[in-house]
């Protein structure tokens, strides 16, 4: 059975956290904190609060062998953005791939570089089904 399945779908706020570990690696924190103030204030102890709910619910890992903890994602980025595409997909979306990407497209944030990337991959995914 896949453990992934078990672990809850975070909230906005445990993604933000997560966002921070997935990029910068294992961290304390004071580091996730002082990340998350460069966005919007956050108090210490909101941060440490979340923190260890998140290892309780098995988002999260804890390094206790040494006095400073330091936390390391429990889930994969790709795996928890596929959970939340699939489940926004379902609700939002009817299930339309195509409608959420067309929505997505069309919000006039989606940067050259982007769009390149996206006919590339278009491109092999129908080399694919040829």
């Amino acid at each position: 059975m896949n453990e992934q399945k078990s672990i809850p779908q975070p909230t906005d706020s445990e993604l933000e956290i997560l966002h921070v570990l997935w990029m910068h690696g294992p961290s304390t924190v004071r580091f996730v904190n002082d990340l998350l103030n460069k966005k919007k204030k956050t108090g210490y102890t909101t941060t440490l609060k979340l923190i260890q709910i998140m290892t309780e619910k098995g988002l999260l890992k804890r390094d206790n062998s040494s006095r400073i903890h330091i936390f390391t994602p429990a889930v994969k980025e790709e795996e928890t953005q596929t959970k939340i595409i699939d489940k926004m997909l379902g609700l939002a979306f009817g299930g339309s791939a195509s409608k959420l990407v067309l929505q997505t497209l069309g919000n006039n944030k989606t940067s050259p570089e982007e769009l390149e990337k996206i006919k590339q991959l278009i491109t092999d995914l129908e080399k694919k089904i040829k």
